[in-house]
């Protein structure tokens, strides 16, 4: 099943998904900005407050269990300071099985975060996947599912590489479209592209190519432009939607408007610290259908 740059059936059409049940987060302990690979580190190198980091994963941890989502928790390891965006290293089958298909990092910095999240994964009874050597794919950071839907959308262009898509698409079956990214702000999927339900979602039409955004539109009739300073700044597309709630870094007034029209309940939690390394809600987390 090769992955389509355009759209040959609706999403709708697609196999049901099961819904979220549980979510992996990673340990802040070593988390910095000790690099710069992608345009929101620049200038940010050595600024993070660990203290304060911590309090604001640990904010978002108990968003998700006061929504009734089971917490998993992969230690964090000296020397990865991004494990913590756990969102990138791997992508969940979702198909009544305990599979996830392991990320090929692009950038030598992150490559060894890989291992350690499969290893979390194996000790509690998950097959990991792996891509044909070469591939360049980054997890939920590049690839999101339709609201409710075994159909996916995958970013490329910054990270993930298109060449890669089709092996990926045959590893989870199920449709992908790809969509090409093209502002540097926006280098994964999942901060420019945020579905709220099956018939909307946000998303910031700098960030795709006119096809693309002709693509989204397709697939979410209702779909909403946010305002591009709203997006980069404050991450408006990094929340994440899941149990009837909106969870989204504070001050992105005119999402959670939208959020909320579409009878989502809001919950804004801080995430600065996070956002100096280009990272926010999404990024902080892996949503899973599996009751670890």
């Amino acid at each position: 099943m090769p992955a389509f740059d355009r759209l040959s059936a609706p999403p709708l059409r697609s196999e049901l998904r099961e819904p979220d049940r549980s979510v992996l987060m990673a340990d802040p302990s070593f988390f910095d900005v000790e690099y710069v690979i992608n345009a929101h580190m620049a200038g940010q190198i050595g600024q993070v407050d660990r203290k304060r980091a911590r309090r604001q994963w640990q904010a978002l941890h108990d968003v998700f269990e006061a929504i009734g989502l089971h917490v998993s928790v992969a230690e964090g390891v000296l020397g990865l300071p991004d494990l913590v965006f756990t969102a990138n290293q791997s992508f969940p089958v979702r198909d009544g099985t305990r599979r996830v298909v392991l990320s090929q990092m692009a950038l030598p910095p992150r490559r060894a975060e890989v291992a350690h999240i499969a290893r979390h994964f194996e000790e509690r009874g998950f097959e990991c996947l792996a891509l044909p050597e070469g591939s360049v794919l980054e997890g939920m950071g590049d690839v999101l599912w339709h609201p409710g839907r075994r159909f996916a959308y995958a970013g490329w262009g910054f990270r993930t590489q298109r060449a890669s898509l089709d092996a990926f698409a045959d590893a989870i079956g199920a449709p992908v479209l790809a969509l090409k990214l093209v502002d540097e702000r926006f280098y994964h999927l999942d901060t420019c592209l945020a579905p709220l339900d099956e018939s909307c979602a946000l998303y910031v039409e700098e960030a795709f190519t006119p096809e693309g955004r002709a693509a989204i539109r397709t697939c979410f009739p209702d779909a909403v432009a946010v305002p591009v300073d709203e997006a980069a700044r404050g991450f408006a597309c990094n929340g994440v939607t899941t149990r009837g709630h909106f969870i989204v870094q504070r001050g992105c007034a005119f999402s959670t408007s939208v959020a909320r029209s579409r009878g989502l309940s809001v919950v804004e939690v801080e995430t600065g610290e996070f956002l100096k390394s280009g990272g926010s809600v999404g990024c902080l987390h892996m949503r899973l259908q599996e009751a670890w």
